[in-house]
């Protein structure tokens, strides 16, 4: 908006003539004379420099001869050569007395030998000086236009070619020429104090208008006030009219109660009269204010418009001043005139030295012009200001608009209320009639709750009687483990050939019912030898038919023998729940050479090998059997020269294809050898999702054929797809399955995928979340399959995971310092003091939370966030203890150096490797618990954590969204709430939750108890979860048969 002008300097000075040549031959001397531009880098070049130069006769013969020079007219002018230096022609001078330059050189030595700088006008600034908000009048453009007509401006520059004879003085012309040239400069002087001014006036035109406007906006505010006010006095108004109809609803309320109807009715007429004519006398005032208010806001639209056409004419100015702009343009061209012509001006250092004081003073009167401007440039930025104002007031106006309709319809509102209150008093009238009604039903009821009650009582006694006969008869109470050891015994004895199929079947309905007969027979026959075991089992054959399902899991993964992450839980958590609930259930696992034997009982291998088809021959398979958490293993130890499953870990092999579709076709193979009826074969991942394409494909066929196929996936970010060709090693039509709606992989159709076939060919599918369940279904959670799923979406469902509520209890856990419980939480305040003497941190301060984090560092579940979890818990005052590794090498040593960075910290410990008892330890001792997962299918993590008191922290994703709940939510049920979410997978998310969290621990204790102590008592065992796996299984038979029946 504004522009600074910089102080002019001059420079002057002589040539410098040096005789180098002692040659008396040589009586032609040159004179050269440059006149020097230096380039700017602002819009034009702004300064002068005579140069001194040697002139020596060495110089010239080095330079060789040069064509003679033309002598260019005083009068003629130099265009501006921009960043460039302009040197006018060598003029010779022929002739000239040595002696005189010498003598010229010595008198002004001073004058040589001093160069006085002129600063570079700042030509950039000085052509954009503008104001663009000031209101300028006719007066100005006059004087720019006298201005172009009167200021006599020299040439920018001029070339100087001077052609001196010996002996001769600087002409009488160029004497003149500069007295002209004063004489312009001071009438450029007068111009400018005129322009300057003519500017002050239309500074105090601008101020004056500027006050007008001030006033102007003034009263528009004191109006809006005035207007606001009219509005509350409205809505109290309102507000009353609301408190009468309550009282009045009140004093009926009141009447009824008191059996003082019939006088309140004859007092009605009366009161609604009354009622009526407060309701019109109001109403008429509201419409007199809403006129008023009406007439007011047209005045005051008016005058809004009156001020922005106002405010256009200011903007105006910005063309006025470019006028401005320009006048300063050609008053710097006349400064650069100025220069060179005293710079022309050698002689007369008198006179020189005047005119340098008068373009100071010049400089100076422009300066004063620039502050004069710099100060309507502020006025002018009042005045958008004033603009803003004035919008800030239309949107008072509008507000003001919407509150006379709320005043409308309150008015329209009021008229109704008479009739609304008839229409009450005939409810009342028969609220009344069917109160007497309710009264003689409610005492009937009674009389046959009564009844009931006796007969209920005579049921009870008779159920008890006859539970009383059955218990001598009933099921008897022996461990899991028993009973699997026995089911094992009589499979092997199958595989053995030593009983038939069909005796084997009805002992195994025996097991199930855990029949007395078979346990005290299997008792009394413990010292006997085998063939006399199985002749006495054999006498206890019946016919009676199973209440319960054969269920066969095929997985990968059982913990504790065989575990890498939740799968493992799953296998056994679900097993031992429909073990429970009478269910026989089955394990088949390889035998991995890192197996963890040590969780295994009673592991014996049988006298028998089972032979599986693979690359176009048979294997050889041995078969060991053992119990498992009470569950009855069968282990798969392949004679293949391969050795699939002695590579000293579960996964990460190059053939991981090769493997596991092998261990699926034997275990297929051990089914039907054994003579196996199962209900449910359940097979999990990719890693046995060949189960499904096999079962149908070859085994049904061949006998197998009473089984329903459950697959369940855990995580369809792994789905093992591999080359189409080695299918055919597992013995299936690689050809025939390579189609998109079979095995092909839906991105690339040279590949199969094995869950794209166990989702085609199983009868139900299932992944460990409800909301896992819906991202699946899209682009982006599918991975690829979401096409596949959306397809078969009848028969996908998530169900939510549990835990081993057995393993996991912390009143009965082994690996914590102190058992406790949920009434009793001493223990764990014992047990986060003892993690902190384990691991080194401080234990001083009860106000420290201290965060827990039990991971796989990996992508998925926010390593990212869970770093930042590490600094963001410091900052705020918490103690931070992470327990994980990564199979990501970049991920593990960025966390070793996180943890070298806190290895002394009294606040921080990470332990980079998973240790079983310690993560226990971390669980009952942390106060909370963090899970920023990207995405998790379902997670135990959090589930654990409530179990043992510690809030969880975790972002909304699949089963964190099924299982934490919000405390901030409310839209969710109080009683559910158990934890802290956020939604954005960044800093400020987790953030937000960490904040939150850490405040209700230490501002309000009582609260943050109540939440532990509800998270504690919260159920995420097994049994919701196997009920629904039960409900599917069942569902699925009952299909078959009915399709079996059918056909």
């Amino acid at each position: 908006m504004s522009a600074k002008l910089s102080t002019c300097f001059f420079s002057h000075g002589f040539c410098s003539l040096n005789n180098n040549d002692v040659d008396n031959n040589n009586y032609n001397k040159n004179l050269n004379m440059r006149l020097l531009f230096l380039p700017s880098t602002r819009f034009l070049p702004a300064s002068c420099r005579m140069r001194q130069r040697n002139i020596s006769a060495n110089n010239k013969r080095q330079r060789g001869k040069k064509p003679p020079s033309e002598q260019i007219p005083i009068s003629a002018e130099l265009q501006p050569i921009g960043d460039e230096e302009s040197e006018p022609e060598d003029s010779a001078i022929n002739g000239v007395d040595m002696e005189y330059f010498v003598t010229r050189e010595t008198n002004c030595k001073d004058d040589v030998d001093t160069v006085t700088d002129i600063e570079h006008i700042d030509g950039h600034n000085l052509g954009t000086l503008s104001v663009s908000a000031i209101e300028t009048n006719g007066s100005v453009e006059h004087i720019n236009e006298q201005i172009a007509n009167g200021l006599v401006l020299p040439a920018v520059t001029r070339a100087l070619a001077i052609n001196i004879d010996e002996g001769q003085h600087l002409s009488g012309v160029q004497r003149e020429d500069l007295v002209v040239m004063m004489k312009n400069a001071e009438r450029n002087i007068l111009l400018l104090d005129r322009a300057r001014v003519h500017a002050l006036e239309d500074i105090r035109k601008i101020l004056g208008e500027k006050e007008t406007l001030q006033g102007e906006i003034n009263t528009l505010e004191m109006r809006l006030a005035e207007a606001d006010a009219r509005i509350k006095v409205a809505s109290h108004k309102k507000m009353q009219v609301e408190l009468l109809e309550v009282q009045l609803e009140k004093l009926r309320n009141e009447l009824i109660a008191r059996g003082e109807l019939e006088l309140y009715e004859n007092k009605n007429d009366f009161l609604n009269e009354e009622a009526h004519l407060a309701h019109d006398s109001h109403a008429h005032h509201l419409s007199k204010e809403v006129h008023t208010l009406r007439t007011e806001n047209l005045a005051l639209k008016d005058d809004i418009q009156a001020l922005k056409s106002m405010i256009s004419n200011v903007k105006n100015t910005d063309d006025r001043m470019a006028t401005l702009e320009s006048e300063c343009s050609l008053l710097e061209s006349s400064v650069k005139d100025l220069e060179s012509k005293l710079l022309v001006s050698q002689q007369d250092s008198s006179k020189i030295s005047t005119l340098k004081v008068e373009f100071h003073g010049l400089w100076e009167k422009v300066e004063n012009l620039q502050h004069s401007l710099d100060q309507a440039t502020k006025q002018a930025d009042q005045a958008i200001l004033v603009l803003e104002q004035t919008q800030d007031l239309r949107k008072k106006v509008d507000k003001l608009e919407e509150s006379l309709e709320e005043a409308n319809v309150h008015k329209v509102s009021s008229g109704k209320m008479q009739q609304y209150n008839e229409i009450m008093q005939q409810k009342i009238k028969l609220l009344e009639e069917r109160l007497q009604k309710s009264d003689q039903d409610i005492y009937s009821y009674v009389q046959l709750y009564q009844e009931s009650l006796e007969e209920f009582q005579d049921t009870l006694n008779s159920l008890k009687e006859e539970s009383k006969k059955r218990a001598a008869n009933g099921p008897v109470d022996m461990p899991w483990e028993f009973w699997s050891c026995l089911l094992l015994t009589i499979d092997g004895w199958v595989l053995e050939k030593k009983i038939s199929n069909s005796d084997a079947k009805l002992l195994r309905e025996l097991v199930w019912k855990k029949d007395r007969r078979i346990c005290d027979a299997y008792i009394a026959c413990k010292e006997k030898n085998e063939r006399e075991v199985v002749s006495t089992f054999l006498r206890l054959t019946s016919s009676q038919a199973s209440s319960g399902l054969h269920v066969v899991h095929i997985a990968a993964e059982m913990a504790p023998v065989a575990k890498v992450g939740g799968l493992g839980d799953v296998v056994t958590g679900l097993g031992k729940t429909l073990q429970k609930k009478g269910h026989l259930v089955e394990i088949v696992l390889p035998k991995y050479d890192c197996i963890q034997y040590d969780g295994i009982l009673n592991l014996r291998v049988l006298d028998v090998t089972v032979e599986s088809y693979f690359d176009g021959k048979l294997f050889q398979n041995k078969i060991w059997v053992g119990t498992v958490e009470g569950l009855p293993v069968y282990f798969i130890e392949p004679h293949h020269p391969n050795k699939f499953f002695w590579r000293g870990q579960y996964y990460g092999e190059h053939d991981d294809f090769k493997r596991f579709s092998y261990f699926s076709r034997a275990a297929l193979e051990l089914l039907l050898q054994a003579g196996k009826k199962p209900d449910i074969i359940h097979c999990h991942d990719w890693q046995t999702a060949f189960v499904a394409p096999l079962y149908w494909e070859l085994y049904a066929p061949k006998g197998l054929n009473s089984a329903r196929i459950c697959f369940t996936c855990h995580n369809f970010e792994y789905q093992g797809a591999a080359s189409a060709s080695e299918l055919a090693s597992c013995g299936l039509d690689a050809e025939q399955l390579n189609r998109p709606d079979r095995m092909q992989d839906n991105t690339s159709h040279d590949r199969v995928n094995p869950v794209k076939g166990a989702i085609v060919f199983s009868n139900i599918v299932t992944t460990v979340s409800p909301t896992y369940a819906q991202e699946v279904r899209t682009a982006e959670g599918g991975k690829g399959l979401h096409s596949t799923l959306n397809f078969h979406s009848r028969k996908f469902v998530g169900i939510l995971n549990g835990i081993d509520t057995d393993a996991w209890n912390p009143a009965a856990d082994n690996f914590i310092k102190v058992q406790y419980s949920a009434n009793d939480m001493q223990g764990k305040t014992e047990n986060k003091a003892a993690i902190q003497r384990q691991l080194g941190l401080a234990s001083a301060d009860d106000q420290r939370p201290l965060v827990g984090c039990i991971t796989r560092l990996v992508p998925q579940k926010g390593v990212h966030l869970i770093k930042h979890a590490i600094y963001r818990s410091l900052e705020m005052g918490g103690q931070f203890v992470l327990l994980g590794s990564s199979p990501v090498p970049h991920i593990q040593r960025e966390f070793e150096g996180i943890a070298s960075q806190f290895q002394h910290h009294e606040h921080v410990r990470l332990i980079l490797k998973y240790d079983e008892s310690l993560s226990h330890s971390i669980f009952a001792a942390s106060d909370m618990f963090i899970i920023p997962s990207i995405f998790e299918p379902c997670g135990l993590t959090q589930m654990i954590a409530m179990r043992y008191g510690s809030v969880p922290i975790a972002r909304k994703t699949g089963g964190l969204n099924d299982s934490v709940f919000d405390v901030d939510d409310e839209t969710i049920p109080r009683k559910i709430r158990n934890g802290f979410t956020f939604i954005t997978p960044d800093e400020q998310g987790i953030n937000s939750a960490l904040e939150r969290a850490f405040d209700l621990y230490k501002n309000n204790k009582e609260n943050w108890k109540q939440l532990v102590q509800k998270d504690m008592k919260m159920d995420f065992s097994w049994d919701s979860s196997a009920s629904q796996y039960e409900e599917l299984y069942t569902k699925s038979l009952s299909r078959a048969k009915a399709a079996a029946s059918s056909a």
